[in-house]
């Protein structure tokens, strides 16, 4: 079924060429057809433009019956590009927040068993099934607020069994979901309680054992490691990724939340498609990323959550930088996966114009997922990953709105979900 969405009062981030990314000042440019149409055909969009562009002829060339859907005072986005998340877990760890509201900080409550540790507990102790049924919940509710793609991480765990279980649960989502889904090994979430003592025999583990399994049963598109003070070093952290890419896992690095680590600049170095965080990011860091293919990644929901800096972005994006934004989903620093949320709060927390956190928020967390020639835009040939907004006056409620859902119908692949 071919899908033909008219009268739309703004078609947004419509690009006539796929568009890698956007960095400094180029964060505010947002292409825009004002009374347009959308056409798909199968999974992927067929056409756009204005509505006096659109002719019998271009749908006398669809091969398939075509809906017509009427978006009057409507506007149209790509789907949102969630670039990190860690939705594949078992539990919620409310009783943790409320020590935080106590005053714990995140180390003392990672220090006592509690934090990444507590959800491996738990997950070792989940099946494959259970898990799998609760990580569709999320995905659904993320896609119902307007997430297209997604990447998923391992982390909870910290053994050679529960790491493999985890990516095989990333693996059944990607093969049932509609949703665009990249998988990432992070076996280096946390250092577990037995190997704290001696966290390089840990290190060794995932050297020695876990990347050559995930890579032998192509589990994973990453490889991340939480490169950070109280977690792995820059030493550490180096011998994971060099390991990884040997077998042909990109890096990905958690970086610079907790303290200037290190991490990004060991994740230039090794050539990283994301480093996310970034809460210490300095001159010295952007220094080393300017010019570098490594998207900067910030998490606002996180740092909103523990009540941590913000990280620089109007500095970084004032220095020619481009910034993602993504929602860090998990059950202990984030436990949201709206991406209207996060674009909120890039306006409000990070001070970006809501063009930026648009870019922020699809063309630039695509590049961050790997796939910036199949997500991000509304362009020819890429997957018709879309959403029809409920009635706006302005792309500027987008990032204003922040208390409600102003999606009203959504579009994988080509179809109404």
């Amino acid at each position: 079924m071919a899908i033909l969405v008219k009268n739309i009062k703004q078609l947004v981030q419509a690009e006539p060429k796929a568009v890698k990314f956007r960095a400094g000042k180029e964060m505010q440019h947002l292409p825009i057809i004002d009374n347009a149409f959308l056409l798909t055909e199968g999974d992927k969009i067929k056409d756009f433009g204005l509505m006096s562009e659109l002719s019998a002829d271009k749908l006398n060339k669809i091969k398939e019956n075509i809906e017509e859907i009427d978006a009057t005072g409507r506007m149209v986005f790509p789907s949102f590009c969630d670039s990190h998340t860690h939705i594949v877990y078992a539990g919620s760890r409310e009783v943790e927040y409320i020590d935080k509201i106590k005053g714990l900080s995140y180390e003392e409550i990672a220090k006592r068993g509690g934090g990444i540790l507590n959800s491996a507990k738990r997950l070792h102790e989940t099946s494959e099934d259970e898990l799998f049924d609760s990580a569709w919940l999320r995905l659904e509710e993320m896609a119902s607020y307007g997430t297209g793609a997604v990447e998923i991480k391992s982390g909870y765990g910290l053994s050679t069994e529960d790491e493999l279980k985890m990516l095989r649960v990333i693996r059944r989502l990607k093969e049932k979901s509609p949703l665009t889904i990249k998988a990432n090994f992070l076996g280096a979430h946390a250092v577990p309680l037995q190997y704290k003592q001696n966290p390089d025999e840990y290190v060794d583990l995932i050297i020695n054992e876990m990347i050559p399994l995930v890579a032998a049963e192509e589990l994973a598109d990453f490889i991340d490691v939480f490169c950070d003070k109280g977690f792995f070093t820059c030493e550490q952290t180096e011998r994971m990724l060099m390991q990884g890419i040997k077998y042909g896992l990109r890096p990905k690095i958690h970086a610079n939340e907790m303290d200037y680590s290190g991490g990004i600049q060991v994740g230039v170095k090794y050539n990283a498609i994301s480093v996310d965080h970034l809460e210490y990011t300095g001159d010295e860091e952007i220094a080393v990323l300017k010019g570098s293919e490594t998207m900067p990644t910030i998490l606002p929901g996180a740092a909103f959550f523990l009540g941590m800096v913000c990280a620089p972005a109007r500095k970084m994006i004032e220095s020619g930088l481009p910034v993602a934004l993504a929602s860090d989903y998990n059950p202990g620093s984030c436990p949201s996966g709206n991406m209207q949320l996060v674009a909120a709060m890039g306006s409000v927390m990070y001070k970006m114009l809501t063009e930026e956190v648009i870019n922020a928020t699809t063309i630039n967390t695509a590049y961050a997922l790997g796939e910036p020639d199949k997500v991000g835009s509304i362009t020819k040939g890429k997957l018709a990953h879309f959403y029809i907004t409920k009635p706006m006056d302005t792309i500027y409620y987008m990032s204003y709105g922040f208390g409600s859902n102003k999606v009203e119908q959504y579009f994988l692949n080509g179809k109404k979900q």
